[in-house]
């Protein structure tokens, strides 16, 4: 295998994401779509509302390995930005090289960077091996609070009245 950089992608690099976005998706179990990933990629760029941090070949920043997104929030309890690791992917022909691991502690180097009181992500409760990489990189599950979500995608009606 042959070192690998990680950066921060910029908009030049939306082509050599994009199908690795898209196996990602598919991972999830979501339809292929590449016109689609390229439109929301493009838009994260433009509108700077993500950080993308990719793993390159060295000396080829346009051969990516990985990738993982950061979203930003904060913590209203500590008045602190906080970085939602949304997505990490490695390409299956390079897994346990070391890809992930490295993308883990980029991210973990942005947040402290830019001052972040944490980083945060979930996985799927059967993605045994993430948590096992999750956690060797120090991440410990989150036994304090319930997580919920709403779908609003499925009902575009206002049906909550107080």
């Amino acid at each position: 295998m042959n070192q690998f950089n990680v950066i921060q992608a910029n908009s030049t690099h939306i082509e050599v994401i994009a199908p690795l976005f898209n196996s990602y998706r598919q991972f999830y179990g979501q339809t292929a779509d590449l016109i689609q990933v390229r439109d929301f990629l493009y838009d994260r760029f433009i509108k700077e509302d993500s950080v993308i941090l990719i793993a390159v070949i060295q000396h080829n920043t346009f051969d990516c390995l990985g990738f993982t997104q950061l979203y930003p929030s904060f913590s209203s309890v500590a008045m602190q930005r906080i970085w939602i690791l949304n997505d990490l992917f490695v390409l299956p022909e390079f897994r346990n090289q070391g890809i992930g691991t490295a993308l883990l502690y980029a991210a973990k180097g942005f947040a402290i960077h830019t001052k972040a009181k944490r980083l945060t992500l979930a996985t799927a409760i059967d993605n045994y091996a993430a948590q096992k990489l999750y956690e060797k990189a120090g991440y410990t599950k989150d036994e304090t609070f319930y997580h919920y979500q709403l779908d609003v995608s499925i009902s575009r009606s206002n049906e909550f009245n107080s």
